[in-house]
């Protein structure tokens, strides 16, 4: 099965070209299942190749053309297939799968039911090129083939200019990182002499010493890419209004897609990060930085929609944490089971915005325990496993970086009391949500509960965010073993109960109200906070007042230079020669031949005035 692994990414490639192209003339039934049966073909041949990998786990190399030639340069379009390229490629076409059958029922009345496909279809055939590619090249058309797909499918709905706006935004931030990450391939290429992943790990090895300068370069340069695609600190304020898009695409970018992208970048090229022990600092400060903000901003929003954008902020960040700790596999394993609890909450939130009357304010829900029963259990068991409660998916992962975080020399316990800190506010704005949401009294009766194609997607992501945690992922040759050392006792005590406390802090404060936060909330520090962590922090009052109108101030300043007089003079004599010109045109045959006649005379006259010399 190893010479079919390319048909993974062309399946659901030809379905997206072949729904654009023949969109009008498809039943919608059809539609459908070009656009979920393209996904889950893609899934069923991934198990395949996987099942045959896990009996003999030899990681494989396939080329199927050089791309080009020039000069020493000849990067091919060649897939490399090992541990982390099963569990990305299962994550994306499975979870995927899942998400496109959602969308059969949530997408069912839009008008624009061939496009919305077409482009999910090439959304799922780019990451799969991303985390398939042997070349840094072939990953990097990936890339911008996810950015391109984000920026299509957040501006879905484009009648509406807000939502264009969030998808110009989108697609401009993550251009900051791109190019970051563009001139760290080209840095890479110049000092080593090739792009091909395995090879350029190889010769790094070689050239530098942990330590060097250029390698610290390089990885903060990938590092750019990263942050910008996976949405941490500073580039992470696209993700947010991101929800402009239909809620099914919210969850494939979070879950399976796109902002996995720069964790998927980080722990393919290892190597060079470990040969940076300073970029590594670097991903651990940033991700814990970003999930502590993120987590505080989740704590404050009220549309339901934006409260899980800035969860998987603070989630990614936490995978960023364990990537810089060393952590390899369990950055990955958190991935993994990110994917699951993340995809099964976006798509909850979906039924209930789809039901409800399109309504996003959580505190115009309540009471939906009973009426949605389908919903309610889906986002307790998810939220279980976002908090990471014991025994969910999301316990066994986040308590694994969390561990490896305090077993770092010099800044672990740090690092570890800022992830203690992180899970604790994960917990309280988890259930927040749910208490707010399915308890107290109902104030919008929702239309009814989940069809079967929404229900059996949302039952089945319940199912591996419960048990998702006891999956063994295939990493163990692709990573340097860590540490075999365990802290004492009493530190993985602590991990276990900080979630516990924040599901209790939750139940008091929004359940049962026996903790009264108004006088806080109402007090003038109360009210500051609360007005800093719901807007983010102020990031994008800052990226406003340095960035957006100083540029729109200069815009206007340069919009009457001089140089543009100079070019508005050249277009005004054209324009009065070509008024000349058309007045001459009056239809008299006389007028017209006393042109031709004055203006042989002129010809006649000047040509008589040459010597015959000059001839």
């Amino acid at each position: 099965m190893a010479e079919m692994v390319w048909l993974v990414p062309l399946i659901p490639l030809l379905s997206s070209v072949m729904l654009m192209l023949c969109s009008a003339n498809l039943p919608r039934l059809l539609i459908g299942l070009l656009g979920v049966g393209s996904v889950g073909a893609a899934a069923l041949l991934t198990l395949s190749i996987g099942m045959d990998f896990l009996a003999d786990p030899e990681p494989f190399q396939l080329t199927l053309w050089t791309w080009m030639q020039v000069s020493n340069f000849s990067p091919g379009i060649a897939f490399y297939f090992d541990g982390l390229t099963l569990v990305m490629m299962s994550v994306i076409t499975g979870v995927g799968f899942l998400i496109h059958l959602f969308s059969t029922e949530f997408m069912e009345e839009d008008a624009s039911y061939a496009r919305y496909f077409a482009y999910l279809n090439m959304f799922v055939a780019a990451m799969l090129i991303l985390v398939m590619a042997d070349n840094l090249l072939l990953l990097y058309l990936g890339w911008e083939g996810v950015g391109v797909c984000s920026y299509l499918l957040v501006g879905f709905w484009y009648q509406n200019s807000a939502n264009g706006q969030a998808a110009r935004k989108a697609f401009v931030v993550t251009r900051i990182g791109d190019t970051a990450m563009a001139l760290g391939l080209l840095l890479l290429f110049t000092e080593l002499g090739t792009l091909d992943i395995q090879s350029m790990m190889a010769v790094a090895n070689q050239q530098w010493q942990v330590g060097d300068t250029v390698p610290l370069i390089a990885c903060l340069l990938l590092l750019g890419g990263a942050v910008g695609k996976s949405a941490q600190l500073p580039l992470h304020t696209w993700l947010p209004d991101a929800m402009a898009g239909p809620t099914p695409v919210s969850a494939l970018i979070h879950a399976a897609t796109m902002v996995t992208a720069g964790v998927y970048l980080i722990a393919r090229t290892h190597d060079l990060f470990l040969l940076a022990p300073i970029s590594m600092m670097v991903v651990a400060l940033v991700g814990l930085a970003t999930s502590l903000m993120a987590a505080f901003t989740a704590l404050m929003q009220s549309d339901i929609k934006r409260i899980l954008a800035y969860s998987t902020i603070s989630q990614i960040g936490y995978m960023f944490l364990a990537l810089g700790v060393g952590a390899w596999a369990a950055g990955i394993f958190h991935l993994m089971t990110h994917a699951f609890f993340k995809a099964l909450l976006f798509l909850g939130s979906g039924a209930i915005i789809h039901y409800l009357h399109h309504e996003h304010d959580i505190f115009k829900m309540g009471g939906l325990r009973t009426k949605m029963p389908v919903t309610f259990w889906s986002f307790m068991i998810g939220s279980a496993a976002l908090a990471a409660l014991p025994m969910t998916s999301g316990f066994f992962s986040k308590d694994q970086i969390l561990l490896q975080a305090y077993m770092m020399p010099g800044a672990g316990p740090w690092l570890w009391l800022g992830g203690l800190l992180g899970a604790l506010l994960t917990a309280i704005y988890s259930f927040r949500l749910v208490f707010v949401v399915f308890f107290g009294e109902a104030k919008t009766e929702p239309d009814g509960d989940t069809g079967w194609r929404m229900a059996v997607p949302l039952v089945m992501l319940c199912g591996l965010a419960m048990i998702g945690g006891y999956f063994i992922i295939p990493v163990a040759d692709v990573f340097p073993a860590v540490s075999g050392e365990h802290p004492a006792h009493w530190v993985e005590y602590v991990s276990i109960s900080v979630p516990l406390i924040g599901l209790l802090l939750a139940y008091l404060i929004f359940h049962s109200r026996q903790i009264n936060m108004d006088t806080l909330v109402n007090s003038s520090v109360g009210q500051l906070l609360r007005r800093f962590w719901f807007g983010g922090w102020g990031i994008d009052w800052l990226y406003d007042r340095v960035f957006v109108r100083p540029y729109y101030l200069l815009s206007g300043l340069m919009k009457n230079e001089p140089i543009d007089a100079i070019y508005g003079l050249i277009v005004a004599v054209n324009q009065t020669f070509n008024h000349w010109l058309a007045e001459a045109q009056t239809g008299q045959m006389r007028w017209y031949i006393l042109s031709m006649v004055f203006g042989l005379i002129v010809l006649l006259t000047l040509a008589l005035q040459i010597p015959l010399e000059a001839l």
